[in-house]
């Protein structure tokens, strides 16, 4: 079924902030009651003046040769031409001259990126308070309200894509509460900026000469396409190349927007989490208890069973309701350890992986959509306890680990499947619980055997 555009379109009140640094409110659009739903073109935004943004002066603080005071200074000083250099690759992939002549014209660096780019955001919240901010009554209430109001497009972008709607309504939920909240960078002058500037130009080359497209092509207008620092936009946050990947046109009208057509942004969510591995039919995964003398050394992404095997070996659901489907596969989460909530986690939680690859994000867009179903909060409580190791913490125990021999990848600080491996061996051999959580007492034992 396809969702066309409707004759009416009128601006609704907008729904809140999101409960994340992302800034900017746009109106949401109201919708008819028949079957030609989609969201509401609000007024053109004001566009900001490439000329009239002064570069201010920032500090940014990097090991990168490309971030180093002179190299961004060079950078700067370059960006026109740099700018200008791209034109030929930027007309090899469909971008008019006029159209690039015309979008870059008077376009200046905006240097104040070259900080955020080089900020590494310390984890001052545990998976579970992570959880419950996002999944907060608010945005509950809000997304069953704007399920309601665009009823018709959710309903057909299940029926097309086999997703289930109320995933895809809960990553509008929580990338911008529903729309509210998008972000106010120009993506034309962010992708820009990123792509001369810096030290991953090749990287936001590619991002540059997409977001052109989009406006050359006349998807979504210059004044429309406003986002993140790094060039996410719309009402489920896209990355330019992503858009033209998987963005569609489902009201019908000829055009790609996410930004103003609640239905090209629910559907086009849909298709980028299909071809991200979902399985119609099945849940992202199941809240269970686990049972006394549970072995942990099973709590691994690489250990994968049947629902029907996790069953017998004691592992149940809260409400002692069984697995509908007991052939499916699942892997075991323990995202706040021993401690917390446990999950069985099945292919569709990769999927959701596949639109942000944090696990507290996946879990929170799972719970989300469940609680907007009109599932029940999990019933294992959070730890109170937990203090999340600072991004230091996490090197150094990268670094401790690695000197006693573990393979945990690159000691960056980001805690992946290898650190998680090697922390389990490494609590197992010190007598700790093996859940594989980079916990302050797994950082102290480390420290004390050094």
């Amino acid at each position: 079924m396809r969702v066309r555009a409707s004759a009416a379109r009128k601006p609704a009140a907008g729904l809140g902030l999101l409960a994340t640094s992302l800034v900017g409110a746009l109106a949401l659009g109201a919708c008819s009651a028949g079957p030609d739903i989609t969201g509401a073109l609000p007024a053109p935004a004001q566009v900001r003046s490439y000329a009239a943004q002064p570069a201010p002066a920032v500090a940014v603080h990097s090991s990168h040769p490309d971030m180093a005071p002179q190299a961004l200074a060079r950078d700067e000083a370059n960006f026109s031409r740099c700018i200008a250099s791209l034109a030929p690759l930027a007309q090899q992939r469909g971008v008019s001259a006029a159209g690039f002549n015309r979008l870059t014209a008077g376009m200046t660096p905006d240097m104040s990126i070259m900080a955020k780019l080089e900020t590494q955001p310390e984890f001052t919240r545990s998976t579970g308070d992570y959880v419950q901010m996002l999944v907060a009554d608010s945005r509950i209430a809000k997304g069953r309200e704007a399920m309601a109001q665009n009823r018709a497009v959710f309903d057909a972008v299940g029926r097309t894509y086999g997703v289930d709607p109320y995933v895809v309504a809960a990553i509008w939920g929580i990338e911008t509460n529903y729309g509210a909240a998008r972000g106010s960078y120009s993506v034309l002058n962010a992708t820009g900026t990123l792509a001369c500037v810096g030290r991953r130009q090749a990287y936001f080359r590619d991002e540059f000469i997409a977001a052109l497209q989009i406006v050359d092509r006349g998807d979504i207008p210059e004044s429309h396409l406003r986002g993140s620092w790094a060039g996410a936009f719309g009402l489920t946050q896209f990355m330019p190349t992503a858009f033209q990947r998987d963005a569609v046109d489902f009201d019908g009208d000829g055009h790609r927007n996410i930004v103003d057509s609640v239905a090209d942004a629910m559907a086009s969510t849909a298709n980028k989490l299909r071809r991200g591995g979902w399985v119609a039919g099945k849940s992202w995964g199941y809240e269970v208890v686990l049972p006394r003398g549970f072995n942990y050394l099973l709590a691994d992404k690489s250990v994968k069973k049947p629902l029907a095997e996790w069953a017998a070996l004691g592992i149940r659901r809260p409400e002692g309701r069984a697995f509908s489907r007991g052939a499916d596969t699942a892997y075991l989460l323990l995202p706040a350890g021993a401690k917390g909530p446990a999950f069985l986690m099945t292919e569709n939680f990769k999927a959701i992986l596949s639109y942000n690859p944090a696990d507290s994000y996946a879990l929170a867009i799972g719970h989300l959509a469940d609680r907007l179903r009109g599932g029940d909060a999990f019933v294992q409580q959070w730890p109170t306890d937990q203090k999340p190791l600072s991004r230091a913490e996490r090197v150094e125990l990268q670094q401790r680990l690695a000197s006693r021999g573990y393979d945990v990848g690159t000691t960056d600080g980001v805690l992946g499947q290898k650190t998680r491996v090697a922390v389990r061996d490494f609590q197992m051999r010190a007598g700790l619980l093996p859940d594989g959580l980079p916990s302050g007492e797994v950082l102290e034992r480390a420290r004390a055997g050094s």
